[in-house]
């Protein structure tokens, strides 16, 4: 599943994020978003775009084309 399909206050943990660019893909495993690592949708922008999302207590936006292309589990 992606985490653009997450719903506000659902969870899942990080998957895979091999379609994006390295660049970005360096950017957020920087930030904390690694594979393994837990993450939870806090709130959408009220036309989808951006995501907010909580990793590791920290807070982030980002914009749906870039949450579409981060694999997630859901958690239960």
């Amino acid at each position: 599943m992606k985490l653009s399909e997450l719903s506000c206050g659902t969870s899942g943990k990080v998957t895979g994020m091999s379609a994006l660019p390295a660049a970005t893909r360096k950017k957020l495993m920087v930030m904390g978003m690694l594979p393994e690592t837990p993450v939870t949708v806090v709130r959408l922008a009220p036309l989808g775009d951006p995501l907010q999302v909580r990793v590791r207590g920290v807070d982030m936006a980002l914009r749906k084309q870039v949450a579409a292309a981060i694999e997630v589990e859901v958690q239960s």
